[in-house]
């Protein structure tokens, strides 16, 4: 049987606050009677669609589940294997959960499920990923089909009637139709994957918010060495963490003054802002982007990279093992700037001292303000703010921090 090239399974790696968006979901503003009117008003139905139907709609692009998406994949050929078995047999599988768009009736966006349909995909060799045209792989059931390909079985006259099962199974999808707004939709993302593997809430994002500024992201994070660092992989991230550190870095660089304490609202607003003027600002936002790697190597340069984007620990005297997204917006925000970049570097020794100190102080404001509700308005401020006051004093140089007036960050630029 051929070889298959498989996908390398990257070392997991966890942040601190990996539910961050819940904190936006369970303190969200908007009242319980309009949200209950919304839910009322949505259709729900389920359909039995045939495993060939499915891929029909993935080929005609009805379902989305675009190139882009498929180079982040999440299973190994086990697991895949044994889901593509289980189909076989015609075992209970989990449903699809698909929405349909109110103005791209037709199609639909996954709202549960990506995986599993990247699998059906990939088995009957029609993606373009490097688990195309996988060979079964430890099967409970069929361990006589190990080794073989879709194209294998079906070029064997004794196997290939096993197809027919698999092309004519039907698999149970629902479908949501009729919401009105994005947020009713990412509340039902969010409890489909209460009980799962959290997933990034990006990856529903790219496809409400479509467009060349998203795709730039996404190409741009598969590129940037600096994230395959971070996430310690060589790989696309399968919850695409590494698009949303990157989104969250340029979001804060551009528009920090427009932020009102909701993460996701804000990484939405700056999707459709960015998609809306590429065009003006393609080359000003790929030069934003690469200062990002710039950044990073700074940090690493000053912090060693086991210990990049961590809470100092006076009581261990070492740095924390989980990551921290709050920690990595505030470095790469001032690092991001060559002339502070360097400056740090320069100063390797006494810009370590001060961030232990932050860290260390009794009653610690920035030790909170990355730990706490690290989405709020407040929080956001006070880390940026003592972060920027404490790399002024210790590089001796001049620029502006962010500001807090009338619970509103205000910000102007640094020079």
């Amino acid at each position: 049987m051929p070889k298959q090239k498989l996908l390398e399974k990257p070392e997991e790696v966890i942040f601190d606050k990996e539910d961050e968006y819940l904190d936006d979901e369970l303190e969200s503003n908007e009242k319980p009677q309009s949200i209950l009117k919304e839910i009322s008003e949505i259709i729900v139905g389920s359909t039995d669609w045939t495993t060939t139907s499915i891929l029909d709609l993935i080929m005609r692009e009805n379902i989305q589940l675009n190139p882009r998406f498929q180079r982040r994949d999440a299973w190994d050929i086990t697991r895949k294997s044994r889901f593509i078995e289980s189909i076989f047999l015609g075992f209970p599988i989990p449903e699809i959960v698909l929405a349909s768009p109110e103005k791209r009736r037709g199609n639909f966006i996954v709202l549960d499920g990506k995986q599993r349909l990247l699998a059906i995909l990939q088995f009957y060799g029609m993606s373009e990923t490097p688990n195309d045209s996988f060979a079964l792989v430890n099967l409970e059931f069929r361990p006589d089909l190990n080794g073989y390909t879709y194209k294998d079985i079906k070029n064997d006259v004794v196997l290939s009637p096993v197809l027919n099962v698999l092309d004519t199974q039907t698999i149970r999808t629902t479908l949501i139709r009729n919401w009105r707004t994005e947020s009713l939709l990412y509340k039902v993302f969010l409890r489909l994957n209460l009980e799962n593997t959290p997933l990034s809430p990006q990856e529903l994002r790219q496809a409400l918010h479509p467009g060349d500024f998203v795709n730039f992201l996404d190409d741009a994070s598969i590129k940037n060495q600096a994230l395959r660092t971070i996430l310690k992989s060589k790989n696309p991230d399968p919850r695409m963490r590494d698009v949303e550190l990157l989104l969250r870095y340029v979001a804060l660089y551009y528009f920090l003054s427009d932020y009102r304490g909701n993460l996701k609202k804000f990484l939405d607003m700056t999707c459709e802002k960015l998609n809306n003027n590429w065009d003006e600002r393609k080359i000003e936002i790929e030069d934003t982007v690469s200062e990002f790697e710039n950044a990073v190597q700074t940090t690493i340069a000053i912090f060693g990279e086991e210990n990049i984007f961590r809470v100092w620990s006076n009581t261990s005297n070492t740095y924390r093992k989980k990551m921290n997204r709050a920690i990595l917006d505030v470095m790469v925000f001032y690092f991001s700037y060559p002339e502070i970049g360097q400056a740090a570097k320069n100063n390797k020794e006494r810009v370590e001292n001060a961030f232990k100190e932050l860290c260390s102080s009794p009653n610690s404001e920035f030790r909170d303000a990355v730990e706490k509700r690290t989405t709020s308005i407040r929080e956001t401020h006070t880390r940026l703010s003592l972060w920027g006051k404490t790399l002024r004093k210790v590089l001796n140089l001049e620029f502006y921090v962010p500001e807090l007036a009338d619970n509103r960050i205000i910000f102007n630029g640094l020079w």
